[in-house]
């Protein structure tokens, strides 16, 4: 069960953050999956590198799509420069 709450809890997240960032994410449903999952990855190690969470403590939602907004960022970043 916990595998499939992390794939739903990463979809909303990687749609979440696809509206918040402007632009044309040319994404589709996998991907986005992958987006809000790392995003979540992102923002635990971001988090705890900067004292806001403790070593396996979960991020949150607004967490979560921060980082992935920050994984999106990059994202566009590398598909520019090709």
């Amino acid at each position: 069960m916990g595998i499939i709450s992390m794939i739903v809890v990463g979809f909303i997240v990687g749609l979440l953050a696809r509206a918040i960032m402007p632009g044309d994410q040319k994404l589709g449903i996998i991907m986005t999956i992958i987006l809000g999952i790392v995003g979540a990855v992102v923002a635990g190690y971001l988090g705890a590198a900067l004292g806001f969470y403790q070593a396996g403590e979960g991020v949150g939602w607004i967490g979560s799509i921060v980082g992935a907004i920050i994984v999106l960022f990059i994202y566009g970043l590398i598909v520019k420069k090709k």
